[in-house]
């Protein structure tokens, strides 16, 4: 079987069955709007990354485009299948946060078969964390307790309200450390109790990471939180939601190319995307236009194509 040609697209499916909404989701309307529209689907069912990325590598010589059901998560492991396929990808979020999908400008499963059927591209940024990729945040601290919270069965029954039970539970165990951070070239040192370094725009359940952050912005935006009582992190929280850490005096906030990580103690977990992929210390980039994604017509997001 070869590239599909002229009006006909061909795309390879991939659905997580294991995301919170991947085994219940009524996905076959949108496939058949799909397939109206002229995309010939490949389905495959994955229950790892190391499938997902078993398909995109076996398949990519077939397919026109590689569409991703799941979460930020499942999305997140195709990373490296991805760049070494040079396919442009689109998302159907099935997750608990689907910060990705918000960083697109895709608000809900609906707009997402409309996006696939449009097949409108534009180029994305990714993080790089000591050699692994991410799109929307990766964080050390606070942002790791919250991670460890969210198990399966509480995404499973709070919902996007599992973030706000897990931040709670992670409140009572959070020990601040000693960080040291190198921002282009410039040297910082503080105590924190949460590091983040985002690559997208949101994350966390709709959180910004900062105002002005887009994931096509070729920059990543850094947050610490310094060391602070329960009800001081409580009257932050409405201006860390909107991404209005210049207003708030106890966090450190900066956008940068380039940055470079020491805690003490010397290794604590580094979590991207809600998976952990490293440890401190750290090397943090962003790889600019690095991957082709399909977007809604009226992104903002530049450089929109059809493919």
């Amino acid at each position: 079987m070869s590239r599909a040609t002229g009006n006909q697209r061909r795309a390879l499916l991939i659905l997580n069955p294991g995301s919170r909404q991947g085994g219940q989701a009524d996905l076959e309307a949108g496939c058949a709007r799909l397939k109206a529209s002229g995309l010939e689907l490949l389905r495959v069912d994955s229950d790892s990354p190391e499938q997902s990325c078993s398909a995109i590598t076996e398949r990519h010589e077939d397919v026109d485009l590689v569409v991703i059901g799941g979460g930020d998560g499942t999305v997140s492991s195709c990373i490296p299948a991805l760049l070494e396929s040079g396919l442009p990808a689109a998302i159907l979020p099935l997750g608990t946060a689907n910060d990705l999908a918000r960083s697109l400008g895709i608000d809900n499963l609906e707009q997402a078969f409309d996006v696939i059927a449009d097949g409108v591209a534009a180029r994305v940024d990714l993080g790089v964390v000591n050699g692994h990729h991410f799109f929307n945040v990766a964080n050390l601290g606070l942002g790791v307790k919250v991670t460890e919270e969210l198990t399966p069965e509480v995404k499973q029954r709070w919902g996007v309200f599992s973030y706000l039970k897990a931040f709670a539970a992670a409140l009572s165990r959070h020990r601040h450390f000693k960080l040291r951070i190198r921002v282009d070239g410039t040297e910082h040192a503080m105590r924190s109790i949460q590091l983040a370094v985002g690559n997208g725009r949101f994350y966390g359940g709709g959180n910004v990471v900062d105002q002005h952050a887009r994931i096509d912005d070729a920059l990543l935006h850094i947050y610490s939180l310094r060391p602070q009582t329960l009800w001081e992190l409580f009257t932050l929280a409405p201006l860390l939601r909107g991404g209005r850490h210049d207003l708030a005096k106890r966090t450190f906030s900066v956008s940068a190319h380039e940055l470079y990580v020491q805690t003490e103690p010397a290794e604590m977990e580094i979590h991207a995307d809600g998976e952990p992929v490293t440890k401190t210390p750290a090397s943090f980039s962003v790889k600019p236009a690095a991957l082709e994604m399909l977007v809604p017509k009226q992104s903002p997001l530049v450089e929109k194509k059809r493919i």
